[in-house]
């Protein structure tokens, strides 16, 4: 929330280097084709240009019109729109992004009764990604640590739910309830997330105006809902700002499948591959595990997402095995008596072991554990194992 004036700093020396750089390429590869600097020189003006961008004649935020006819509030939105259209690489970044996250977040704003338009919070707070500011914010919607506790998000050593898209999303909500319990306008409830309730509320009482247009405020928190805006107009209609993509360039959702835990976990290098996945990939979905265990003292339930196989561009061999649930046991229950099964007895060998096991048999732990009515996932030489197979297909009964 407090990054904005150094963002701005930064894209503005980066725009200057990309216009540079654009600059001596185009130089180094016409060079060879003309003869005289003047030839070069009258191509390169004719070529190379930079539009202004037209702004939009009206604009809202969460329902709420902008006073498009005060000037000071046009330039700040001009200033804010030429940015954004400029800084091509990280706003084709946002596109990307959004169209894995967007789903996500929209659903929990309506079901939480938030307006749709603070998705563009998220984007302009961390770009859709689990980033931390030098002061300490962190996450999509960068929680201080005292903020995020009293939001209702657990910040420890071992766990920081600042990383979880998902519950830091309730957790804002909860935080643009309250504000808009007390100012009664998004508009002000956007100001209130980036310069804080209290700083928000001693302006409104200082000025006697509760108009987020009207305010005078810090130059970052003047720039906020502009910047907001600006972002809204251009990611509801890319191509009128020159963005060009299709469907195949955006990051698609990622399918995952829960586990919960309400007991340690000692080691999640070895819980990851008892799941069939790389131990990277449990951090990827799951960033709000800090540590390489999670103690869990207190036997809260905790859920873990494991990648579905289908977000992986290979097939995989190694099938992940999940913690049982009620409609996983009947699942189980309905295979066991179902025709295209077979039961096949397994003597376990020398270094086989249950996961082995599972992996050569393309099923998963838990089924194992519960055919066989095991009270240990250890295994001993000599163990007789049950396991329900596939037939194969000129097994099978014919269908009528």
């Amino acid at each position: 929330m407090d990054k904005l004036k150094q963002w701005s700093k930064n894209k503005f020396v980066q725009s200057f280097a990309l216009a540079l750089l654009a600059s001596v390429v185009f130089r180094m590869t016409t060079a060879s084709r003309y003869t005289t600097e003047s030839e070069y020189l009258e191509s390169f003006w004719e070529s190379y240009k930079i539009y202004a961008v037209p702004l939009p004649e009206e604009m809202s935020f969460a329902g709420e019109k902008v006073p498009m006819y005060d000037f000071e509030v046009r330039e700040r939105i001009d200033r804010e729109i030429l940015v954004n259209t400029y800084y091509q690489s990280q706003t084709l970044i946002f596109f990307k992004k959004a169209n894995r996250w967007f789903p996500v977040i929209e659903k929990i704003l309506k079901e939480q009764g938030i307006p749709e338009d603070f998705k563009y919070l998220a984007v302009i707070e961390s770009g859709l990604s689990n980033v931390g500011s030098p002061a300490g914010a962190i996450g999509f919607w960068q929680f201080m640590k005292n903020t995020a506790l009293e939001y209702g998000l657990e910040v420890n050593d071992e766990v920081d739910e600042r990383y979880d898209p998902i519950k830091s999303t309730y957790a804002a909500t909860r935080y643009f309830k309250k504000a808009y319990a007390e100012f009664g306008s998004w508009s002000l409830v956007a100001a209130a997330y980036n310069m804080g309730l209290t700083g928000l509320r001693n302006q409104v009482k200082m000025q006697g105006l509760d108009d987020y247009h009207g305010l005078y405020l810090n130059s970052e928190t003047s720039r906020y809902l502009p910047r907001l805006l600006a972002v809204k107009a251009i990611m509801e209609d890319p191509r009128k700002f020159g963005y060009n993509f299709r469907e195949q360039h955006l990051y698609q959702p990622l399918k995952t499948n829960p586990v919960y835990v309400d007991t340690a976990v000692n080691d999640l290098v070895a819980f990851a591959k008892s799941q069939g996945i790389q131990y990277k990939h449990l951090k990827v979905f799951n960033p709000w595990l800090r540590k390489t265990y999670l103690p869990n003292k207190t036997g809260k339930r905790y859920r873990i997402d494991i990648p579905d196989p289908s977000v992986f561009d290979e097939v995989r061999e190694i099938k992940p095995q999940y913690m049982i649930t009620q409609p996983e046991v009947v699942a189980i229950e309905k295979k066991t008596t179902d025709a295209a099964y077979v039961n096949v007895k397994h003597t376990v060998k020398k270094d086989e072991d249950i996961r082995s096991l599972a992996t050569m048999f393309g099923v998963k732990v838990v089924d194992l554990v519960l055919w066989n009515k095991l009270e240990s996932t250890d295994l001993q030489k000599g163990q007789v194992i049950e396991v329900h197979v596939l037939k194969p297909e000129e097994e099978l009964p014919v269908k009528q």
